[in-house]
């Protein structure tokens, strides 16, 4: 029995051992060339994507109508909360990898693995999506010739809807110039994405303005004679409240306002990728914040201005959802618009593309290089600083999809990978802003805890080495905080020192942990039950306020802890309601997908746990780095001495 017990207790410590990682060396085998106006570009462009010229048009009309503003805000401020978290991490940790690096160095090698393998495929199937739509905008600029020509010559009739009616060439050699663009250099595909970038900026800019002299805001406050009108004069067959609403500024209600921020949510995914440039951008500990939070607020001004231009030129129930743009500037005399627009769409579907294509082998990169993936993914070409191997095949794999796949039923995909990221981020941010010690060092030669590695020994001066230099050490002062002591439930809300000790970084592990597995149960109940509970049905109101009050006793027991002190070069601000409600609002945008998507999910989690299980685990770096790179940064007696910051056995100095 004991020998079976010892088996499991491996097998668990396997599962959730975590990377050692060393962020003092500059040591890279990337070019860093990426400036900050190079990252903001780069999330402008992946994330300011088609959505801007079709989204706006099919919320505007089916769910929100003017309010379409108000849409746009409350999903912005819910994308900020995940980017504030991503933007912490990037100055954390300068590494390639984004939310499976994140995850890996705070909760562990499955969680990495899951987060990693599930963003692969958000970005295949994002790349092949987008190269299939820049092939369908392209085709209806020439009156759907291509189509017609291949739905002729190689239509392709599969029972299931599984492929698509045609083999889509245009997309495939899309994606392959872009994949050698990629491969070639990362300055050259900077550059394009800069200029296609500032392209579409122009367009939006000329849409916004001309928006704002045509239109007319009396299309803000429309009443039911406005639409019986037009009702009666285009013969509609549709009933009046489907399309027409109670009318005003937001026609479809509170309902249709948060129906609608839902389906906005998703115009601003994409400023991830950012995060998978660490190593690539010449100041990441400034840049990526930076860049992050800038391409945010860009993405959202240009989302606010349309969407106001568009409602305002022409009735939300009268726009076009496929087409939303060319039809208002007609509607307002300005017809031959429509060629600019479409230039516009052009360079934003292409410069989405780039983004989804961008991270795409960086990610699969680091799952290599740590052993997680077939480590011949890792190779790094010698001139071009950049992941060869790993770009061409994901290249290939997301242009056979877009040549053979009809993706409208796989796209809901995408959306799990990316939420979960987010989630995991979040939630990464919180466990690590209350552990004693320090994840990482500035190789800036700032003064903070991190560098000197001060290590909190109950009240004693301690001996640091620092630098390199064997015998220059300081004597440095600490507070009196044991980081050892005993766990007691009186910590849980009256911790007894005013810096974070082993015991209370464990409460906020595990309190984390708890009030996710809550918040999960809360937005499942929310899902399904939603009806309900607007109709207060005892059952359901009983459910929902008792997990409520458990989330809140979670969040107060966290919030009662103390907090690291460490100086970073951005922090989350609202510490821990902020990455707590980031948490609450991707899991139950996760919950609004259908089953047959959680289907598909659970087929590509089989593929990758067999990939894991039987490869991963065994030739991880960590599997095979012995004795453990991670040593307990404090012991219960006497000073600590460390090397130097690139000592093998402090590995940055990390306490986790």
């Amino acid at each position: 029995m004991l020998p079976c017990r010892r088996a499991l207790s491996e097998f668990g410590k396997a599962l959730l051992r975590r990377r050692a990682l060393d962020c003092n060396g500059e040591e890279t085998r990337f070019a860093r060339c990426l400036s900050t106006l190079d990252l903001i570009a780069l999330g402008v462009g992946s994330t300011l994507g088609a959505g801007v010229y079709v989204l706006a048009g099919e919320v505007a009309r089916e769910k929100a109508g003017p309010a379409i503003v108000l849409c746009f805000l409350i999903a912005a401020l819910s994308s900020m909360l995940a980017g504030l978290c991503y933007a912490e991490f990037g100055a954390r940790v300068p590494k390639t990898g984004s939310a499976y690096m994140y995850s890996y160095v705070t909760v562990g090698e499955i969680w990495a693995f899951i987060t990693g393998w599930n963003l692969i495929l958000s970005y295949v199937i994002g790349t092949a999506s987008v190269a299939r739509a820049w092939s369908s905008t392209f085709d209806n600029l020439v009156e759907q010739k291509i189509s017609g020509f291949f739905k002729v010559a190689m239509a392709m009739k599969v029972p299931g809807n599984v492929l698509a009616q045609y083999p889509d060439l245009f997309a495939l050699i899309l994606i392959l110039l872009l994949t050698g663009l990629l491969a070639f250099g990362v300055n050259e595909s900077a550059l394009v994405n800069k200029i296609f970038t500032g392209i579409n900026l122009v367009v939006l800019g000329f849409v916004i303005v001309s928006g704002f002299v045509k239109g007319d805001t009396a299309n803000w406050d429309l009443k039911q004679d406005d639409f019986e009108r037009f009702y009666n004069s285009s013969n509609s067959t549709q009933p009046i409240e489907s399309d027409f609403g109670v009318g005003g500024f937001a026609p479809f209600g509170l309902s249709g306002i948060l129906s609608g921020a839902a389906t906005c949510f998703y115009a601003f995914v994409g400023f991830d990728c950012i995060a998978t440039t660490s190593e690539e951008a010449k100041n990441p500990m400034r840049s990526i914040p930076i860049g992050i939070v800038a391409s945010l607020l860009i993405c959202f001004f240009a989302y606010f201005g349309v969407s106001a231009a568009l409602t305002m030129m022409m009735p939300y129930y009268q726009l076009n959802k496929q087409s939303p743009l060319p039809e208002a500037f007609s509607h307002v005399g300005w017809a031959p618009a429509r060629y600019i627009v479409a230039v516009g769409s052009l360079c934003a579907l292409s410069t989405s593309l780039l983004g989804s294509m961008f991270p795409m082998p960086r990610v699969i990169y680091a799952m290599a290089e740590d052993g997680l993936l077939f480590r011949g993914l890792s190779q790094i070409n010698g001139r071009t600083k950049t992941p060869l191997l790993a770009t061409i095949v994901s290249g290939i794999v997301a242009a056979l999809m877009a040549f053979l796949f009809d993706l409208a039923a796989l796209v809901d995909l995408m959306s799990i990978g990316t939420l979960l990221a987010y989630s995991l981020v979040a939630i990464c941010v919180l466990i690590l802003r209350y552990q004693p010690g320090s994840l990482s060092s500035s190789a800036q030669g700032s003064s903070s805890q991190t560098e000197k590695l001060v290590e909190l020994v109950g009240g004693e001066k301690v001996a640091v080495s620092r630098g390199g230099d064997s015998g220059d050490e300081d004597s440095v002062e600490v507070e009196d905080a044991p980081l050892q002591e005993g766990f007691s439930f009186k910590l849980l809300f009256l911790p007894s020192h005013k810096s974070p000790t082993l015991a209370s970084g464990t409460i906020v592990y595990v309190t984390t942990a708890v009030i996710s597995v809550f918040i999960t149960i809360l937005c499942a109940v929310l899902a399904t039950h939603l009806a309900e509970l607007m109709a207060a049905d005892p059952a359901v109101v009983a459910v929902c306020v008792v997990l409520t009050l458990l989330c809140a006793v979670c969040v107060v027991i966290i919030w009662r802890q103390p907090e690291s002190k460490e100086a970073l070069t951005f922090k989350v601000p609202l510490l821990p309601w902020l990455p707590i409600f980031s948490v609450f609002v991707n899991i139950y945008l996760m919950m609004q997908l259908d089953i047959s998507t959680w289907c598909r999910f659970a087929v590509w989690m089989a593929l990758g746990f067999a990939i894991y299980f039987f490869y991963g685990i065994w030739n991880s770096s960590e599997a095979r780095s012995s004795p453990r790179k991670y040593e307990p940064a404090l012991q219960a007696k006497g000073p600590i001495y460390r090397g130097a910051p690139n000592d093998s056995d402090t590995e940055g100095g990390s306490s986790l």
